[in-house]
């Protein structure tokens, strides 16, 4: 019998809400925008999170990312020492000396970076040439698409061989095979053996000279004897009447452990190495097991902070279902008498005026919730970023959006069950 009066008793709330469509649905809106944005900003926020994960993952739990930093030069210089050469940064000696003494070290990878031109016919463009060894794509995640990729009989013999990445293999070669091709850089010749496709990491890299920290898409990578030999280890700037130099030998040393927890006990033991053989701190030490932590923790802190924000749209949207419903107490006194009068209790009339508020939120709730899982998409094709809708996040904004009619409802409703039904009948 209960079942059957609250069945009448939400067809009756659902009747009352239809005699006010552009009222109810007005009134829905609030709940609709608060469950889209909290579901659409944390799947935005979510998407963001994971890429940043997954970039920081592809450096690798178990590596130790080690750069060269230029130090910062002296404000004033004498013209004396404008001309002058600025030696700093990792060394191979760095190298071996990490290989030699650093317990659980699986495979030390050096790398230097040369800003060059890179020429084929009459097409010429600005590349980074990136000296390595063949381990590099193991490393990296870097993906051989045509051809192959650089082999320790090329490191030995430093023969003038190449892998263009992807992108600058289209410029210089918009109609062949770019493979078994020569191109020129400096004064030698290179031939292309491979083709490679980057992902966002190695695009994210250090860059050589005065490029330091931009992104450069059309990189060129050789073997490092190859580029110690045909380039050097000395980058030189000219201006008028003077110039300036600069010596790297290692851009980046890469140290890949053979366990992520032999990672945490290296860093102590790399710095104070490091510091031995350098004055000056011309090196940085990047962990990427640590960046992960911290991302972790960055996203939580980012989802609570945007749920928050979001959430806030939910309580104002519970703040005009209230407005809402004691308008409409106020209107409905009259009714409210003749259902007392014909013997409603006090809670039947609570119970009728919470179902028209927990149909309202419950309804935007559902509506809202179709549009956090569309806007996420819509986002993710026009500007072209990651996001995920996960399914906490639509239970979460779905049950807050009953609660808020709930909590929201009850104060109405408890009005309406207070009138007193001789009053309720007198009033016009």
């Amino acid at each position: 019998m209960r079942l059957k009066t609250l069945i009448r008793i939400v067809q009756l709330g659902i009747k009352s809400l239809l005699l006010h469509k552009m009222r109810s649905g007005l009134t829905m809106l609030g709940i609709i925008f608060g469950v889209c944005s909290v579901i659409a900003m944390l799947a935005i926020g979510e998407g963001a999170s994971y890429e940043a994960q997954e970039a920081i993952k592809k450096l690798g739990s178990s590596n130790i990312i080690i750069r060269s930093v230029k130090p910062p030069q002296e404000k004033s210089m004498s013209s004396a020492k404008r001309d002058y050469v600025n030696d700093y940064g990792l060394t191979y000696q760095d190298a071996n000396s990490i290989r030699a003494t650093i317990k659980n070290v699986d495979t030390v990878l050096p790398m230097r970076i040369i800003r060059e031109e890179v020429r084929f016919n009459s097409i010429m463009f600005p590349v980074q040439v990136i000296g390595t060894h063949p381990i590099y794509p193991d490393m990296t995640g870097l993906e051989v698409v045509r051809g192959r990729f650089l082999t320790y009989t090329d490191e030995r013999s430093r023969n003038n061989i190449c892998v263009l990445t992807a992108s600058l293999a289209e410029h210089l070669f918009p109609y062949e095979n770019p493979v078994e091709q020569e191109v020129r850089m400096g004064a030698d010749y290179f031939k292309v053996v491979g083709i490679v496709r980057e992902t966002s990491i190695e695009k994210q890299r250090p860059q050589a000279g005065e490029s330091e920290g931009a992104t450069v898409d059309h990189n060129v990578y050789v073997p490092l004897s190859s580029a110690k030999a045909r380039f050097g280890e000395t980058i030189i700037n000219r201006s008028a009447g003077s110039y300036q130099a600069e010596k790297v030998e290692l851009h980046q040393i890469t140290v890949r452990f053979t366990s992520t927890d032999a990672v945490q006990t290296a860093v102590p033991q790399i710095k104070t190495l490091l510091e031995k053989f350098h004055d000056t701190a011309d090196y940085e030490v990047i962990v990427p097991i640590e960046l992960l932590r911290q991302a972790e923790q960055t996203k939580r802190i980012f989802n609570i902070v945007l749920g928050s924000i979001a959430a806030i749209s939910l309580i104002v949207g519970g703040i005009g279902i209230m407005n809402i419903m004691l308008a409409t107490v106020t209107e409905r006194t009259r009714e409210i008498g003749i259902r007392r009068a014909l013997g409603a209790k006090k809670h039947d009339i609570v119970t009728q005026f919470l179902v028209e508020t927990v149909v309202l939120s419950i309804g935007g709730g559902l509506i809202g919730v179709v549009f956090g899982v569309v806007i996420p998409v819509i986002v993710s094709h026009l500007a072209d970023m990651k996001t995920i809708v996960t399914p906490i996040s639509v239970i979460i904004a779905f049950g807050i959006s009953g609660a808020v009619g709930v909590v929201f409802g009850i104060y109405p409703a408890s009005q309406a069950a207070d009138l007193d039904p001789i009053e309720a009948l007198r009033h016009e």
